[in-house]
């Protein structure tokens, strides 16, 4: 899976991404205390937020409390987990645990950084080409369909691969760019929806300017829409690093859990029973990116009346 298709379109009934939901043409802001209400009711957002803000925190904090870098050779090669290494040793004797902390905030940086890149990218030309339509729309979905035609992981496998740039920040952008273009269409199918409602109108007759329209009237309605895409780009964003992290395209300038596993198959830890080597960054892929999803499918539920559980 890349971070090109979501698993399903956030704020929506139907699993297309670009369909207009029931999201779109709430008023700004909404009933924060009811929101909330939903929020801490739905077991799907509480799991998903625990267990993505456990792994965070112990992202964040962890290292303070390391004995040991990443890339230290601290103890006995392929040494089982114990009190001393919690996750291990590899066959050079390198504290697993350590590796595998550092690889948490490089999988959060680039999920951040790379779901925040496509977000700004898919959701400026989603709303231009909304607002705006005619010649312009025309453009801005043309542009959209080359680049969602073209196969962006191969693409990021070339640039990665000849370009000679190895880091967290530039991975993001790599991902980000080849990432926006379902967001792109999926908000301009909400800001269609949205142009023609009667305060829109009212905004262009009393002169306001395009992006002040934008700003202030169309976006605040989507909020809960746009919220629920970026952790969809999130998720995405973790699954395609760590792919190429694994086929080692990855940065390498910083460990990461994709790294981890590429490591670990490279120095045979499958056929030397090394466990413990490769399971963990595997389940801390898997919980991450699956936690996002099922908390996405919760915020569906609080944001739309119609799915909400009284």
């Amino acid at each position: 899976m890349t971070a090109t298709q979501p698993v399903s379109g956030p704020g929506t009934e139907a699993t297309e991404p670009g369909a207009a939901g029931p999201v779109a043409g709430r008023k700004p802001g909404g009933d924060a205390r009811e929101t909330l209400y939903f929020a801490l009711r739905n077991p799907k957002v509480i799991i998903g937020m625990v267990v993505v803000l456990g792994f965070l925190l112990l992202g964040l904090i962890g290292p303070a409390f390391l004995k040991y870098a990443p890339m230290d050779y601290a103890g006995p090669p392929m040494a089982p987990p114990s009190a001393d290494f919690p996750f291990g040793t590899t066959t050079f004797g390198q504290d697993v645990f350590a590796q595998f902390v550092a690889g948490l905030r490089s999988t959060f940086l680039v999920g951040v950084l790379g779901g925040a890149v496509s977000a700004v990218i898919g959701m400026t030309i989603g709303f231009v080409a909304g607002y705006r339509g005619g010649l312009i729309d025309e453009l801005l979905n043309m542009l959209t369909n080359v680049v969602l035609v073209i196969p962006g992981f191969v693409v990021l496998i070339i640039i990665n691969a000849y370009l000679g740039v190895r880091s967290v920040p530039m991975q993001a952008l790599y991902i980000g760019v080849f990432s926006w273009p379902w967001v792109a269409r999926a908000v301009r199918s909400q800001t269609l929806s949205l142009r023609s409602r009667d305060f829109i109108d009212l905004a262009r007759l009393s002169g306001v300017g395009v992006g002040t329209i934008l700003r202030r009237e169309v976006a605040p309605n989507m909020y809960s829409y746009l919220f629920m895409t970026f952790v969809l780009l999130f998720g995405g964003s973790i699954l395609t690093a760590a792919s190429l992290d694994f086929i080692g395209l990855g940065p390498t300038n910083a460990m990461s859990l994709g790294l981890m596993m590429n490591q670990a198959v490279q120095w045979s830890a499958l056929h030397l029973g090394l466990w413990w080597w490769f399971i963990p960054p595997g389940l801390g892929i898997t919980l991450i990116v699956g936690s996002l999803y099922i908390m996405n499918v919760g915020l569906d539920e609080v944001f739309n009346p119609k799915l909400r559980e009284m």
